[in-house]
């Protein structure tokens, strides 16, 4: 009983930020994701009957005890849907900094819902298990699909799931991540995005607008327009992120570098060459670009930040299983 899986990040061009359900994970909204392939996380799942509790290693170290509590609760779900009942040694390595605005959640829900169930016997297609990732982390459930990712908001758990627009990316859409802060981030996604829909003026006017989104974006990706899907995300992230400035407590993932960063991408548009930006729940910025354009946009960002900031991330694959 035993299964090792492998699943990568994705970052939203078009976001959800905030619960209608929170137990079962569902959103208000629709979104839409890049996969990406440098970001990732293995996890694998060995049941035994002779553990008297579940045990989690991520990253060579114990998890602490919120953690070990919310791990707990996704790996009774799989007891229950599974019928297995014995507890498990869940191992994961990430190669993704956590809870730093890299959707390392992502990654991490999706790779333990497919070790996980595999191990328990079950052979699930993956808009099954993209309902399973997506009660652990909301993000996960667009992580079991490569390259370009819809999940449907739904009503309920059975309508709540994503699937593939378009998982083989070639028409040079591309992202570089600028690594400006891996640190813990102080305010969880979780947490913000319940500030905001109690709290922020705006938020009925943010359905509207990913509503709007969603089509334009998909519009775009099928004119394989890059320049217009770098247009949409960048909007739609700082709309996003307004939200988070109305809300009450007013917060900001932004830190002096994310606003220096942002900075420069709009120098370079005004130089003509064609990027864009989007963030997530912390302060590290994505450039979105089509891959001719590459050197120079590394050129510029490397007169500001180190190499080692710069991670340059392509469309990347669905779910895999190992060993």
């Amino acid at each position: 009983m035993y299964a090792k899986a492998k699943a990568h990040t994705n970052i939203a061009l078009v976001k959800y930020w905030g619960k209608k359900d929170a137990e079962l994970i569902i959103p208000y909204t629709d979104s839409l994701s890049l996969t990406l392939d440098e970001f990732y996380t293995t996890t694998a799942v060995q049941y035994d009957s002779q553990l008297q509790h579940d045990e989690f290693v991520i990253d060579g170290q114990p998890v602490n005890e919120k953690n070990f509590i919310k791990l707990t609760k996704f790996m009774q779900y799989i007891r229950e849907i599974s019928g297995v009942t014995a507890f498990a040694k869940v191992t994961s390595t990430n190669h993704v900094p956590i809870s730093a605005g890299l959707a390392s959640s992502a990654s991490a829900f999706a790779a333990l819902a497919a070790a996980a169930t595999k191990a328990a016997g079950m052979n699930l297609n993956r808009t099954e298990l993209s309902r399973i990732a997506r009660r652990g982390s909301g993000s996960a459930t667009r992580s079991l699909f490569g390259g370009l990712v819809e999940w449907h908001h739904g009503t309920d758990d059975a309508t709540s799931f994503a699937e593939p627009i378009q998982e083989r990316v070639d028409f040079g859409l591309e992202m570089t991540a600028i690594m400006l802060d891996t640190n813990i981030k102080k305010i969880s996604s979780r947490s913000g995005m319940q500030n905001v829909v109690k709290t922020s003026p705006y938020y009925p006017a943010w359905i509207d607008v990913v509503q709007h989104d969603m089509v334009a974006m998909k519009q775009a990706i099928r004119a394989q327009d890059v320049t217009r899907i770098g247009q949409i995300a960048e909007l739609n992230a700082m709309r996003m992120h307004a939200l988070n400035l109305a809300a009450d407590p007013s917060f900001t993932y932004f830190n002096a570098d994310t606003l220096r960063a942002m900075a420069l991408i709009h120098d370079l548009r005004n130089q003509g060459i064609n990027c864009y930006y989007t963030l997530d729940a912390g302060p590290n910025v994505k450039v979105i670009y089509h891959k001719n354009d590459r050197p120079k946009i590394l050129k510029a960002l490397q007169i500001e930040f180190r190499e080692d900031q710069l991670v340059v991330a392509k469309p990347g694959p669905g779910i895999q299983y190992l060993d």
